[in-house]
């Protein structure tokens, strides 16, 4: 497991997100592709932060008192990103996902967003290996 690494493991193309979407949006794409967290990036693919379905309770519960949605996903993104390198190993990896409250990571290769890799991800490969 120690040979195996993020990079070969984590999500190339899934969902991403701008700042300006709304958070209305960011929810619906979240709950349809299914994730648990997704990527925020700037017009030229850089990571700036990471939008979780916990981050998106605050507009929820804003459109329940409401009735309307506000906001974007600036507003409610989280900036202080905890990150993978694609180079990380799997059994490091797991260990984060361990001691860490977080659902996904976003991985970098040489500073630059590259994919995501959540729980599942993981815990498949750990299945596979036996």
């Amino acid at each position: 497991m120690t040979e195996q690494t993020v990079g070969a493991l984590m999500r190339k193309h899934g969902l991403t997100l701008t700042p300006d979407t709304p958070m209305r949006d960011a929810v619906t794409k979240l709950i349809e592709a299914d994730a648990s967290a997704a990527p925020v990036l700037d017009e030229q693919g850089a990571l700036i932060g990471v939008i979780s379905q916990k981050d998106c309770f605050a507009a929820a519960l804003h459109s329940a008192y409401y009735q309307s949605w506000s906001g974007t996903v600036r507003q409610h993104m989280t900036t202080e990103v905890t990150t993978l390198n694609a180079d990380t190993d799997l059994v490091t990896a797991a260990e984060m996902f361990r001691t860490m409250p977080y659902r996904a990571f976003p991985v970098l290769q040489n500073g630059q967003f590259h994919g995501m890799i959540d729980r599942a991800d993981l815990l498949r490969a750990f299945l596979a290996f036996g």
